[in-house]
């Protein structure tokens, strides 16, 4: 059986300018600071010898490896971006960057906002513009009911408001 794993879909290329500072930062993080440490902290367990049997050695490769690897995502995913800061011509309609307040048929409320797959946060409701509930909101106007199917089962929204932030 082969290992070969196709490469997953990279999702829609759009970002906040919030997103793209946080994947800026993490890139700067990892290339200035993390990564010269490993380096030094690898070629200090070099120096004491043999490395077939040295797991401080082999270890800060693999975090080498692994900083590399995700370096390599970043600038990549980085390039591909295009950041979406500008409000839409229609706010009343759901775009990418808003918070949307929805209610559902037991008068319960929740609030996302719809973010790019960089982005997804649900402990801070951001809801990637991928996922089902944000497909099915975007370019619904205020009142408008939403159906969304989820594993549990369809599921009936109402708009209820639509915000977006201040442009940067």
């Amino acid at each position: 059986m082969s290992r070969y794993r196709p490469p997953r879909t990279a999702g829609t290329p759009l970002i906040t300018p919030e997103g793209a500072a946080r994947l800026r930062a993490e890139l700067h993080e990892l290339w200035h600071v993390r990564r010269p440490q490993v380096t030094q902290a690898v070629s200090e367990a070099a120096a004491l010898g043999d490395r077939s049997e040295n797991a401080e050695y082999i270890y800060g490769k693999k975090m080498l490896r692994e900083i590399d690897s995700r370096v390599r995502f970043l600038r990549k995913r980085l390039e591909n971006l295009k950041v979406v800061g500008e409000r839409p011509a229609d706010p009343n309609r759901v775009y990418f960057g808003a918070w949307v307040t929805l209610e559902d048929e037991d008068g319960e409320q929740a609030r996302y906002r719809i973010v790019g797959p960089d982005e997804l946060d649900l402990r801070n409701n951001q809801i990637s513009i991928d996922s089902p509930l944000a497909r099915a909101l975007v370019g619904k106007e205020l009142d408008a009911e939403v159906l969304v199917r989820t594993p549990a089962g369809e599921k009936l929204w109402f708009v209820v408001e639509i915000e977006y932030p201040p442009a940067p």
